[in-house]
This record gives C-alpha cells, sequence and structure tokens, in this order.
C-alpha cells in the first residue's frame, strides 16, 4: 500500500502549504491530516501556479528541519518572497494552485567534461543542482517537461545559477535528485 501512504502524505503536506499561505491573510485552516513523516526532516519545494503560470517557486534543497515546518515555510516563501514576483495578493489566493514536491537527497555526480554531464542527466527523473563559483541554481524535474532536451536544460539551469549558456569549468559541480509531487486539484 505505498500508494495510499503516499497520497495521506501528499494530502497533509497540500493542506499545510495551503494553511500556512492562507494564514498569512487570515483565512481559516483546513483540518491537517496527520502523517508520521511530518515530524522527519524532509526537502520541499512549493510551486504555485495561478491561470497555468508559474506564480512561485521556493523550497529546501536538503532536509535539515522536520518536514512539517519545511512545507509551511516554503509555501509562505512562494506566496511572499519569491524575488521574481510581487506577493501574492488575497484575490488570487482561492486561484491559486499548490503543487508541492518532496526531494530525495542530492547525489553527486561525476563527469569528465560537460558532454560526459549531459550523457548523464535523466529526462523527467533528475531534479539537477548546479553550482561553481559560490552560485548555485536547481531545477526540479519537472522543468524538464519544458526544457525536453538536456542541453537546452542544461543551458537554462547555467543561466539561473548566473552564468552565460556556453560557461564551462573543471570547478562545476552537478547533483541530482527526484522528487515525489503532488498537486492540488484545479480551483475555480
Amino acid at each position: 500500500m505505498p500508494d495510499e501512504a503516499s497520497a495521506t502524505l501528499g494530502t497533509a503536506l497540500l493542506v499545510r502549504a495551503r494553511n500556512a499561505i492562507g494564514s498569512e491573510f487570515g483565512e481559516a485552516a483546513q483540518a491537517e491530516p496527520e502523517h508520521p513523516a511530518l515530524a522527519q526532516p524532509g526537502a520541499t519545494f512549493v510551486t504555485l501556479m495561478l491561470d497555468g503560470c508559474l506564480r512561485g517557486c521556493i523550497g529546501s534543497l536538503e532536509a535539515w528541519r522536520p518536514l512539517d515546518a519545511d512545507v509551511r515555510e516554503n509555501a509562505r516563501a512562494a506566496a511572499f518572497r519569491d524575488p521574481r514576483f510581487n506577493p501574492l495578493p488575497h484575490d488570487d489566493f482561492a486561484r491559486a494552485r499548490v503543487e508541492v514536491s518532496l526531494l530525495t537527497p542530492p547525489v553527486e555526480l561525476h563527469f569528465s567534461d560537460e558532454a560526459d554531464a549531459l550523457r548523464q542527466l535523466r529526462p523527467n527523473i533528475d531534479g539537477v543542482i548546479f553550482e561553481c563559483h559560490g552560485k548555485r541554481g536547481t531545477f526540479l524535474p519537472q522543468v524538464w517537461e519544458g526544457l525536453p532536451e538536456p542541453s537546452q536544460f542544461f543551458n537554462h539551469l547555467k543561466q539561473k545559477a548566473g552564468f552565460a549558456t556556453d560557461f564551462w569549468s573543471p570547478e562545476v559541480k552537478l547533483y541530482r535528485y527526484e522528487v515525489q509531487k503532488w498537486k492540488e486539484n484545479e480551483r475555480n
């Protein structure tokens, strides 16, 4: 019954994420299902979509606090502190759709050059962290849907980390992770 346990955890995370955002607007909280994993360390990303467009996405790459606290804080950050967007207005809250991704621990990739690194990427499976010279960027596995070619995915990830698309250095570090993800149903 792993699917049932996963669905229960997903529901618990989605409700907590929505409640965390709603509490900032003084909204009444929905009942929050319990799950034993919520007390364990966990790393989540919370993504907000509005009318089919990205409206915020903030998360943790490593598990350093209880999953319950992580999802709540990342939900508030995605709604109100994503530097790419203005804070979510109360008028948009009901229409916003919440997605929660639970990350596995990142695993470092070992490669000889950029071509070797590209060959190791697994489209639609890997989330990737690009790190070099104190800068870092990540794409969740969901990003493959819009950038299906590994070179395209990788070039956009380099830009997100603050580098040119043709940047390469022997000091580049790459990590991969996978996610379990849950989405709210479309809201009216």
